[in-house]
């Protein structure tokens, strides 16, 4: 017997009788987050599973999976987890949602693609930033023993103060 829940979380529709059902284990590995992470992400109320099993299981449906790889995705770039719940209650309300409301929503959802792709920009800088210091590492290497482990970065030759 399968009894499903959605009391505690954001809302979302119930899984179809015929929907797959897995336990965390499952869901953990294909979606690749930890038992741990995903037992976190349901305390603080941004999954819930779709349904228990008669001993406890959690039971995750594949739009319960969806949610997860939203999260999972977030998390790289900072966002916070109210950001994270707000964005999935963004994204649950636009499948019904219509006129002004929907409006409003697109409006949310175009700031958080808006605050992604500035992310996405600081962390390509930064790593434009972190791969000149290894290739200018590399060239030090290079030039003081013959070997590096990594090749340097085309046009990336800084020179290191006090090396």
């Amino acid at each position: 017997m399968v009894t499903t829940s959605r009391e505690n979380g954001p809302e979302h529709t119930s899984a179809p009788a015929t929907c797959r059902l897995m336990q965390i284990g499952e869901a953990a590995e294909r979606i690749g987050l930890s038992i741990r992470t995903i037992r976190h992400y349901e305390e603080v109320g941004l999954i819930v599973p779709s349904a228990r099993s008669e001993g406890g299981f959690r039971l995750y449906t594949e739009p319960d999976l969806s949610r997860l790889a939203v999260v999972k995705r977030m998390k790289p770039l900072g966002f916070t987890l109210d950001e994270m719940r707000d964005l999935l209650t963004v994204l649950d309300a636009l499948d019904t949602a219509t006129g002004a409301d929907r409006a409003a929503l697109l409006d949310r959802l175009a700031m958080f693609e808006t605050a992604a792709t500035a992310r996405v920009t600081a962390l390509r800088d930064q790593l434009a930033m972190a791969e000149a210091f290894a290739g200018t590492l590399c060239g030090k290497l290079d030039h003081h023993s013959g070997h590096c482990a990594g090749p340097a970065q085309p046009g990336q030759s800084g020179v290191m103060s006090g090396a």
